[in-house]
């Protein structure tokens, strides 16, 4: 028998989804939640298997509520559904713990699909919700393609190396024979071919990326 808490705060949504899954055998409805505080304590005192979980709970976040059963309730999966499509929250509620992602127009038989697979351990993310992390990745590996085939000319080449030593503007000017006018426009030239603020993320993504070690 799969236990499930359903936490929403619209009425009317919990009540439909309660019945929806009262006519599978090996599912019990156990309780509905409506705030965090209410799951936090429905949790303290209630065995719970899988919690479905909406993002949006009024003036609290499902983001908040998913961390916590993560790291209270380990045992017991999170299954967000929502009706937010963007990638940044599915990411997040993911990072937060969430064994799952399915978005509020799933059918009803994709949704016991889901829970039945969180419950067994694994993680489950309706075909749009892949769709959408797919993209992002995609979009990811673009921006870091891009990134990697900054083209440079010689001398900032040369710049960028000895600031991977740690040098100064003035060691490097002396050393490159040049003045520290000179050194400070490639430098600036430099931050800008990284789309970075400063030397420190200018180092650090030329070393993520090869070009210094």
């Amino acid at each position: 028998m799969v236990r499930i808490l359903l936490v929403d705060d619209h009425k009317i949504f919990t009540e439909g989804v309660a019945s929806l899954l009262s006519t599978e055998a090996d599912f019990q409805v156990v309780g509905e939640c409506k705030t965090a505080k209410q799951v936090k304590t429905f949790l303290q005192s209630n065995s719970i298997d899988v919690v479905l979980l909406d993002i949006n709970l009024g003036e609290d976040s499902g983001l908040d509520v998913c961390k916590f059963i993560s790291d209270n309730h380990p045992k017991v999966k999170v299954l967000a559904m929502s009706m937010y499509n963007d990638e940044s929250f599915i990411t997040k509620m993911i990072k937060n713990g969430s064994s799952g992602y399915i978005l509020k127009n799933t059918g009803g038989e994709e949704l016991q699909k889901a829970i039945r697979t969180v419950y067994e351990g694994n993680t489950y993310q309706s075909e749009e919700v892949m769709n959408i992390i797919m993209r992002g990745l995609t979009r990811q590996k673009q921006q870091e393609k891009s990134l990697y085939q900054i083209r440079f000319t010689r001398r900032e080449r040369e710049i960028l190396d000895l600031i991977g030593k740690g040098l100064t503007t003035k060691e490097i000017a002396t050393a490159l024979f040049i003045s520290d006018k000179t050194v400070e426009t490639h430098r600036s030239n430099l931050l800008a071919k990284f789309e970075v603020k400063n030397v420190a993320g200018l180092i650090k993504l030329a070393i993520e990326y090869g070009y210094l070690k």
